[in-house]
């Protein structure tokens, strides 16, 4: 994926972008950038081989103890963690900072997915699961780290929202737009985690892990806008239209996410 240094301070849009490539090659990239990119490639190889582990052992796909978990976890968090490495590319951030917080964020990630993971081969819940210490352990590091995730995050949603952010047309509106989807995702994460750990402390662990059901949906929705936006307005770069056109483009898909994410939070309110 093509990476922009995030310390320039123009933005480069000419009225049209003209073949510009996604993959410059991993030689223009950072060693940070790197090895977000590699761990986020690892994540998903150990989804896709949990999905064969699945097929072959079988058993439920839903519920709290299934390989479902290890699969979607370790999918979801290794395409998050590759779409935030390449679009903090365009965010107005200090190259320092990126570099730490994206440090952290690839530490995270792997902390959820092995968490989640290693609890599965065990057969027992991974969150809301106090039953021993170990398991305790285990959950409330899955909880700290989903604090994590949401403080580095909404820094970098901040600055997108603070200073324009670099890229062809519509690529603002396409950060910004993710970024506040992805909150909103976050957000129902931790409603999902505080009300699982209340249940679960007072004494009604199952009623935690059906807690969650309503909110999944507006969860996994909210996750991904990140990455479908900015890349179709890498895309569209491509393209011998206008900017005028493409940053149109771009605020339509925006909207249709808006909307989903709109539907999805119906929905959480209803099934509630």
């Amino acid at each position: 994926m093509e990476i922009q240094p995030a310390a320039a301070t123009t933005a480069p849009e000419p009225g049209r972008a003209g073949p510009l490539p996604l993959i410059t090659g991993w030689r223009n990239l950072r060693p940070v950038e790197a090895l977000c990119y590699a761990t986020g490639a690892a994540l998903v190889v150990s989804g896709l081989l949990h999905l064969v582990v699945f097929a072959v052992d079988g058993g439920p796909w839903a519920g709290p103890v299934s390989w479902r978990k290890p699969v979607t976890f370790g999918l979801s968090f290794g395409l998050t963690l590759v779409a935030v490495t390449w679009v903090t590319s365009y965010v107005r951030i200090g190259d320092r900072t990126r570099a730490v917080l994206l440090g952290l964020f690839a530490a995270d990630c792997v902390l959820e997915v092995g968490g989640i993971t290693l609890q599965a081969w065990r057969g027992v819940p991974s969150h809301f699961n106090m039953e021993s210490p170990f398991d305790t352990a285990v959950s409330m590091s899955l909880a700290v780290g989903g604090g994590l995730l949401v403080g580095i995050l909404a820094t970098f949603a901040v600055a997108s929202f603070t200073r324009p952010p670099q890229g062809p047309a519509g690529m603002a509106l396409a950060l910004r737009s993710g970024w506040a989807i992805l909150l909103v995702g976050l957000l129902s994460g931790v409603a999902m985690i505080a009300r699982g750990v209340y249940l679960t402390r007072t004494g009604h662990q199952w009623a935690g892990y059906r807690s969650t059901a309503s909110l999944k949906p507006l969860h996994g929705v909210g996750l991904h806008a990140i990455l479908v936006l900015p890349a179709l307005a890498r895309l569209l770069a491509r393209t011998s239209w206008s900017a005028r056109t493409r940053h149109s483009v771009v605020r339509a898909a925006a909207g249709c996410c808006a909307a989903v994410v709109v539907g999805a939070l119906a929905w959480a309110v209803a099934a509630y």
